[in-house]
């Protein structure tokens, strides 16, 4: 289950990666630009502050970044043992941002030659 749930995590953050990618000019500004969103991503994952805790702005923040439902999905497999109708809504909203992302590079990336 844990591997299922991560593959798909893997295509949803790498259509992130080329839908920065397909914005950026060079390889060292896409570096930078995916370097912030992941640094933000992985501190408001809930990995080393609860996001209970956070302020409510926090939380819809969090809320909206895959890294935080992957990290509570781990957390359900390996402590809670759960099968695959217990993370169904984390396992959809990652489909969701892995469509969202792999369409929307999809449709901006413009050739160059």
């Amino acid at each position: 289950m844990l591997y299922l749930f991560a593959a798909f995590y893997l295509v949803a953050v790498l259509g992130f990666g080329l839908l920065v990618s397909t914005y950026s000019d060079s390889q060292i500004q896409a570096m930078f630009i995916a370097f912030f969103f992941v640094m933000i991503f992985i501190l408001m994952s809930g990995l080393f502050t609860s996001v209970e805790s956070m302020p409510a702005w926090a939380r819809t923040i969090a809320n909206l970044t895959p890294v935080t439902h992957f990290i509570k999905v781990v957390r359900m497999i390996v402590l809670k043992g759960s099968g695959f109708t217990d993370v169904l809504p984390e396992f959809l909203y990652i489909m969701l941002f892995a469509a969202i992302l792999n369409g929307w590079a999809i449709l901006n990336y413009k050739k160059t030659s």
